[in-house]
């Protein structure tokens, strides 16, 4: 998810982004399957709480992208940063199977720098 405000008009509310990605075991690179701005990033990101799909806030990460077309794999650029997010959430997913009970998701504010710090134990709530 990714929150900005339009630079012409810093009062309005913020622009929600999202996208949704996908990785299949032995694919070549993991798949954007989904994005939106405004009202379909609000549902993609609902359903995926609804899924009990983690959901997690980068501002910079879902700008890049944003500019992938859709059911297209990411680019070689991003390998390293969408590996980053995947060994983060198979470590929640290992914490989650392992009866650890303080699932957490990265979140922040659109004000907020970069915040993806794999496996650093920021609680918050279930997806």
């Amino acid at each position: 998810m990714n929150s900005t405000t339009k630079p012409s008009d810093e009062s309005a509310s913020p622009i929600q982004n999202a996208v949704a990605l996908a990785y299949q075991a032995g694919a070549s690179a993991p798949t954007v399957v989904a994005k939106g701005k405004g009202l379909v990033a609000q549902a993609i990101i609902e359903r995926a709480r609804e899924h009990g799909i983690y959901v997690h806030q980068s501002q910079e990460l879902v700008a890049l992208l944003m500019q992938v077309d859709l059911d297209k794999d990411i680019p070689p650029a991003l390998y390293r940063a969408v590996a980053e997010l995947l060994a983060w959430l198979y470590h929640m997913e290992q914490q989650k199977s392992s009866g650890i009970t303080t699932p957490y998701v990265s979140t922040a504010s659109s004000s907020a720098g970069p915040n993806f710090l794999p496996f650093q134990n920021n609680p918050t709530t279930k997806p």
